[in-house]
């Protein structure tokens, strides 16, 4: 449907503030240069580029533009000869720069490694959050880390100092808060090998979750590719009061478009519209700062952050502000005023199109909570209690875990030290074991500092390493036996089964950290603090007053510990070391390329039923420790996917054998003969993390494709970038014409091009064949990958014939 976002054009008239006044502003402090961050300041912040690419792709469109069009257009490598389709082109884009966290670092470097290339070509950091397990609490979980992940430590610090890649140590906390606090600013283009990177739009960026092989491009200053997205607008009108909390929109947002609803567009917040709101321009403007004002910058990120699980590009709000008041408070005023000197470029133009509106109206929206098992299975939190006990899931609240990427602010914790004193004050401690995971070492310092850390504490928290811990699987959980039925809470993003402790019995409901604070306090999925009360020590009865707390901290940010680790200006002489010996670091080795020929007689390796996430595909906690080494980690291929033959996991028909055995063992076997294999899934096949191990292992172990009826994108992605053929069935129903036990041949691949679907003959076990079509989403380039074997034997190529 189609929509015009006129809120950006009335702030804009209400501020007084036209585009040729930013245009001259612009022009005057074009010789002010400003640097991307503290960390590299001789890296410049280039709105004059930005401006020039916008107005060339404006006037070509003859059209408005949305925010998200202007700051992606912004990036083009060729504004005025790309085509631009939304929904259907692939854009040549040239992002400002990279980030990674230390579990996809690792295979990142590998491959830059493997590139022969002397040293990024854009900005680029390393961010070691994900291999700290939680167990006992934040020093000794972080010291622990450091000992059992030494090698991989030593590798990623030395790999950054030689390739001119800064290094944030463990303990500096988790990627996306690092790059809010650091690098994160109105208009920049950031991919990160994350699924989470879009939580940077809260600060009005463009930030895209990748794999590593598309981080590679970009370091190696190669123009980097992506669909040209749609643009779905939400637009927000009211005021959030009381339990509500900005963490309720994007559970919301996830209940109307599901897990792939928003697969291939980038989500894009404004409002309030003067459609909703029947009042003057001054009014008008007051109203929708003191909206801003309630709606923080940092709980926009939250918004952001979780869009991932829509299957979103990303998501982005308009400059505001709040963000100029956050960049200040973080020391980044230079960039905060050049910021607002271009405003104009960080705001959607006015009359531009969205191609699907959702509108929320923030004074009737409720407290959330989704789950279990899925994100996007969404229950006013006054229902769930029933609905509960209709289902059959534990009541008992078991843990409360707030933090993780999604909600660890200043904020965040404010708000539910606020409740925890306010049991306290009762005499009253949390009924459930009860987690707090500080975003940052600049968080984590500044509430210990304030004093939420100590309330938190007392009200019975265990506060954990700036990590990612519980929320990747990083659990060393002893309270439960694997396999008994329980419920946790969290505030984090996702909770897929077994994701968050390897049990899948754990019924994981995600929140906001007020309301998972309050359930852990009555211990029970039954308690509403809208109107439930509790019971004190002495007998009396009581209610939670709603949450309060500081967007900011009223004595500034207190940094704690220097975790930053700056490579040196020339690191060419430095030495990366890579023992053949160890089971944690493994050097890669080239894939094989294309025969030439169509591949015939594919074995069926799995049918896929149901939900393939990339935790099914290759799981995190434990497996962690082997994201360095493709031949160790390939051993949990698929180990969480349900085999529709016989409804189990991790057990397939081997068939050369005829036995059942584990689906990594059976891939080797196959690999072994010089069997060639298919894994065949269902819908949004590939959707949650951007693990691109998830497509390096079946590669590894022999796959040639995976053929399901829709992809998560950045998954199909990585699997195109591995030199695997990502195919989709024309007709979903084909799905069920194959049997585990048949053959695939895969036959026009001599002439495969953009558009021109495939075909597969299917040959079943009776003797009998038929044929079907396969769709495919491969572009020009992405055919030379396929045919060069993968991404980087092609980008090898072509760096011998420069």
């Amino acid at each position: 449907m189609a929509t015009y976002c006129l809120t950006a054009a009335r702030l804009q008239l209400a501020l007084g503030q036209g585009a040729r006044r930013f245009h001259v502003a612009a022009a005057l402090n074009a010789k002010a240069k400003v640097a991307m961050s503290h960390f590299e300041p001789n890296s410049y912040i280039n709105y004059d580029k930005l401006r020039s690419n916008i107005d060339i792709v404006r006037k070509r469109l003859n059209r408005p533009l949305t925010l998200s069009e202007k700051i992606v257009y912004g990036h083009l490598d060729d504004p005025a000869g790309q085509e631009i389709v939304r929904g259907r082109t692939y854009l040549r884009l040239r992002p400002d720069r990279v980030a990674m966290q230390d579990a996809t670092a690792q295979m990142a470097m590998l491959q830059f490694i493997s590139s022969g290339l002397p040293k990024v070509a854009v900005p680029s950091t390393i961010h070691c959050d994900h291999l700290i397990e939680a167990q006992i609490g934040g020093a000794q979980d972080l010291q622990r880390a450091k000992e059992v992940n030494h090698e991989v430590y030593n590798f990623l610090a030395s790999a950054g100092a030689k390739y001119g890649v800064g290094f944030w140590k463990p303990g500096s906390g988790i990627i996306h808060q690092i790059i809010l606090e650091n690098y994160a600013y109105p208009g920049v283009m950031l991919i990160g090998t994350d699924s989470h990177t879009p939580n940077g739009g809260g600060l009005g960026c463009i930030c895209i979750g990748v794999g590593g092989a598309d981080a590679v491009d970009v370091m190696a200053g190669i123009p980097w590719e992506l669909k040209c997205p749609n643009v779905i607008g939400v637009k927000l009108t009211g005021t959030l009061a009381g339990w509500t909390s900005p963490k309720d929109v994007i559970l919301k947002v996830a209940g109307i478009l599901t897990v792939k609803g928003g697969t291939g567009a980038i989500v894009e917040y404004h409002g309030p519209g003067v459609d909703s709101i029947s009042c003057t321009g001054e009014n008008w403007l007051k109203q929708y700062l003191e909206w801003l004002n309630d709606n923080t910058r940092t709980r926009m990120a939250t918004i952001c952050n979780m869009g991932a699980e829509i299957g979103a590009t990303t998501s982005v709000f308009p400059f505001n502000h709040r963000m100029k008041t956050y960049l200040e408070k973080t020391g980044r005023g230079e960039i905060a005023a050049l910021a607002n000197e271009n405003q104009d470029l960080l705001v959607p133009d006015s009359g531009c199109n969205y191609d699907q509106i959702i509108e929320i109206n923030l004074s009737e929206l409720k407290p959330h909570i989704n789950g279990p098992f899925t994100p996007d299975l969404a229950h006013p939190v006054s229902d769930i209690g029933s609905v509960a006990e209709k289902n059959g899931w534990p009541l008992d609240v078991k843990v409360g875990l707030i933090g993780s990427c999604t909600n660890s602010s200043y904020e965040d914790m404010g708000r539910a030290a606020s409740l925890a004193k306010q049991a306290l004050d009762k005499g009253l401690k949390c009924k459930a074991q009860f987690t707090v995971t500080p975003g940052s070492e600049q968080i984590r310092a500044t509430i210990e500092r304030d004093g939420f850390a100590k309330v938190l504490r007392d009200v019975g928290g265990v506060v954990l390493a700036n990590a990612c811990g519980p929320c990747i699987g990083q659990w060393d959980r002893r309270d439960i036996k694997k396999g008994e039925k329980n419920t946790i809470v969290t505030s984090f993003n996702r909770n897929f089964t077994a994701r968050n402790d390897a049990n899948p019995a754990t019924h994981a409901f995600v929140t906001s950290p007020e309301i998972v604070t309050a359930l852990a306090i009555a211990g029970t999925l039954k308690f509403n603090p809208e109107t439930d009360f509790l019971t004190a020590p002495n007998g009396e009865k009581f209610k939670l007053v709603p949450p309060t707390g500081d967007e900011l901290p009223a004595r500034d940010f207190d940094p704690g510990q220097d975790t930053y680790q700056h490579p040196p200006a020339d690191g060419l002489d430095l030495k990366v070391d890579v023992n053949p010996q160890s089971n944690r670091l493994q050097l890669l080795e080239p894939f094989d390329k294309w025969s030439g020929n169509n591949l015939e007689d594919l074995r069926v390796l799995i049918k896929v039923k149901g939900k393939c996430t990339t935790d099914h595909i290759s799981a995190a906690g434990p497996w962690l420790k082997f994201r360095g080494h493709l031949d160790n980690i390939s051993n949990n291929l698929l180990i969480g996917a349900v085999n529709i033959e016989n409804d189990a996991v991790n057990k397939i028909r081997n068939l050369l054998t005829g036995e059942f055995g584990g689906v990594p063992d059976v891939a080797r076997h196959y690999k072994k003969h010089n069997v060639s294999w298919v894994v065949v899934g269902d819908e949004n096949y590939g959707e949650g993390s951007s693990r691109e191990h998830a497509a390096l292992e079946p590669r590894h172990l022999g796959g040639r494709a995976i053929i399901v009826k829709s992809f998560a994108r950045i998954h199909e992605t990585n699997l195109k970038k591995q030199g695997l053929l990502p195919l989709t069935f024309s007709n979903p129903a084909d799905y069920d014409k194959i049997c585990p036990d048949d053959k695939i041949s895969i036959v026009g691949l001599k002439s495969l091009a953009p558009g021109k679907p495939l075909k597969a003959v299917i040959k079943h076990s009776d003797g009998s064949s038929e044929t079907i079509e396969l769709n495919h989403t491969f572009n020009e380039t992405q055919i030379e990958w396929f045919q060069a074997g993968s991404a980087l034997n092609r980008m090898k190529e072509l760096q011998k014939c420069a």
